[in-house]
């Protein structure tokens, strides 16, 4: 078989693996160079292609390789000369050429695809890794009491980049949508921007990644490629930005890269499981310019929004889920978004398997570790009175005491809101647990509780704090 006559039929497969944009960008634009004795060369444009090519594809090029031809073929990946793919100068990496679209027809398939508005030029296609999930949406994202101001920021954000809540800093804990709402804001600039004909450069990249290519840039002296890549970008999403404690050398790079993107009017988008106060060992004015936009935070789902989520997550996966299930689901999963997607995922792949039915006991066999750990993890109300006692700095027997002072009747209401919110007692039972009290005392206390949090944000952040302490 031909080299090139391999490749088409390789090609075939790999649209069926590769995303399209994955594909346009790297499959399409590979040059066939040889093929003898099982070994199939390939050409890419420069070394970080070829590196990123090692790294990420050989194993599904040869995979597909076995499957056409029943033999092992080696992918060799080598630099090779492309005329369209020279070294950009540095005002040509600044503002890629854009793209004219009557010359976008059907003849030139056979050219070197033009670079989609996420990266910068074909030279920093290879450098910088844009991962944004097509999946996560505004669209997608269930809305709630937990998440609202979060996401009407980061809505405010991809519509007018740079022109406020610059930065957004946004945390909560694991699973919460933090990272979906990142890729939202990626994906909405992207398409404003097609849509109006723009060039854009957007970037997401975590933390660990970010750590990762400065101690490569470092290591190899090319700290100024480093700094070019990302100073030049329109919008820069950073996730689990909580990850830059105690690492001076990251944060001083860090600290000029967010000074020369908001000087410039450039979006930054930040993300982090906990507030910047507990961001500890993090420099004054690296949290001082984190506040300087909106910081706001993503709450745990109540059940209610648990049920819409999981009601959601089903019909994009065109699963027809009882509401008795997603009922027995969002009460028995309580610990975020992404544990709820995985036992509807989990679940919905045992059916198939299994042929059984949407059902409470087929959740029940489906999930039973994921169940066992989520009973396991729900604390009692015991372990609720010892947390809440802690942190307000008083005695367990205080709580359940009838003394009514203000330092100890505000912190016995927060022990009752958490205990009817953590466990499945009912409300007289959780007046029993507190000296005897009615359920009507427990409403009352749970009421001036969540009035408490919609007013003062220290109260909501203290009983968030305990909430994750007490769930995990």
């Amino acid at each position: 078989m031909l080299a090139n006559q391999l490749w088409e039929r390789t090609c075939e497969r790999l649209k069926k693996i590769f995303s399209a944009e994955v594909y346009r960008l790297w499959i399409a634009r590979i040059k066939v160079l040889d093929y003898e004795s099982n070994n199939l060369s390939l050409g890419v444009w420069d070394e970080f292609a070829q590196l990123w090519f090692k790294e990420n594809y050989v194993s599904a090029l040869e995979d597909a390789l076995r499957e056409i031809t029943g033999e092992s073929i080696t992918v060799q990946v080598q630099v090779v000369s492309f005329e369209d793919h020279s070294e950009p100068s540095a005002e040509q990496e600044s503002v890629p050429p854009k793209e004219d679209p009557a010359q976008n027809t059907d003849n030139q398939q056979n050219s070197a695809p033009a670079i989609p508005p996420t990266v910068y030029t074909p030279r920093a296609a290879a450098e910088v890794q844009n991962v944004l999930n097509p999946k996560y949406t505004f669209e997608s994202f269930v809305v709630g009491t937990n998440s609202n101001m979060a996401h009407a920021a980061a809505m405010g954000v991809a519509q007018n980049p740079g022109k406020s809540y610059n930065p957004l800093f946004i945390y909560g804990g694991v699973g919460l949508g933090k990272t979906h709402l990142l890729h939202a804001i990626g994906n909405r600039v992207i398409d404003n921007a097609e849509r109006a004909g723009k060039q854009v450069r957007v970037v997401y990249v975590t933390l660990e990644k970010f750590l990762n290519e400065y101690i490569e840039a470092v290591r190899e002296q090319r700290c100024e490629r480093f700094r070019r890549k990302y100073r030049r970008v329109d919008v820069l999403l950073i996730d689990d930005v909580q990850f830059l404690t105690g690492r001076e050398g990251l944060q001083e790079e860090f600290f000029h890269t967010f000074n020369e993107l908001y000087n410039s009017n450039k979006q930054i988008v930040l993300t982090s499981d906990r507030p910047l106060s507990e961001i500890k060992k993090l420099e004054e004015r690296l949290v001082s310019r984190f506040s300087w936009g909106l910081v706001t935070d993503i709450q745990p789902p109540n059940v209610e929004l648990r049920m819409a989520i999981l009601k959601q997550k089903a019909k994009d996966m065109h699963f027809q889920v009882p509401e008795e299930v997603c009922t027995f689901l969002a009460q028995k999963i309580r610990a975020n978004v992404r544990e709820l997607e995985g036992a509807l995922i989990r679940m919905g792949s045992y059916i198939n398997l299994t042929q059984a039915s949407w059902s409470i006991e087929t959740a029940k066999v489906a999930l039973q570790e994921l169940l066992s750990r989520q009973v396991a993890q729900a604390p009692n109300i015991e372990d609720i009175q010892k947390k809440v006692a802690m942190t307000y700095d008083i005695r367990v027997s205080d709580i359940i005491s009838k003394k009514r002072p203000a330092n100890i009747a505000f912190p016995r209401q927060v022990a009752m809101y958490l205990s009817r919110e953590l466990t499945h007692q009912p409300l007289i039972a959780i007046g029993e647990a507190f000296g005897g009290r009615d359920h009507g005392t427990v409403i009352h206390a749970c009421k001036v509780v969540e009035n408490q949090m919609d007013v003062d944000d220290n109260v909501r952040d203290t009983i968030q704090k305990l909430k994750n302490e007490l769930e995990f």
